[in-house]
């Protein structure tokens, strides 16, 4: 069964993106994919890691997204982060740049999706 996980804060520290979550079972167990999803209806970002044979989605939604913008064009690395463990996202900024420019400009992920998209990633830096 897959679980989704919200990622609840996003820093950066030591040149490293990460992504904070509150996970009743550590993440030792969790193995990352390298592979990412859009959820337009819930204005996040999906990346997907195996536990137990299963898939969980830690969902990064977009209160965080300019955090996330950051750490990007700084061009670092994503780790998940639960108490005192990590877990290193590969392949977290390639597949960020990816989508973001897929949905810069497509309807199909929704109006409200794009707008944001458009607003906080795609925008010049200040």
């Amino acid at each position: 069964m897959s679980q989704r996980i919200e990622i609840n804060d996003a820093t950066i520290k030591n040149n490293e993106l990460l992504l904070t979550a509150d996970l009743e079972a550590g993440i030792e167990e969790m193995t990352a994919t390298g592979q990412m999803l859009v959820d337009s209806d819930q204005l996040s970002f999906i990346y997907i890691v195996e536990k137990e044979g299963g898939y969980q989605y830690l969902s990064i939604p977009e209160r965080i997204w300019d955090i996330i913008h950051d750490g990007l064009q700084a061009g670092l690395e994503a780790s998940l982060i639960s108490g005192r463990n990590k877990l290193r996202l590969p392949g977290f900024r390639q597949e960020m740049d990816y989508l973001i420019a897929n949905i810069t400009g497509n309807s199909n992920y929704g109006e409200e999706m794009v707008a944001k998209v458009e607003q906080i990633f795609a925008a010049p830096s200040a």
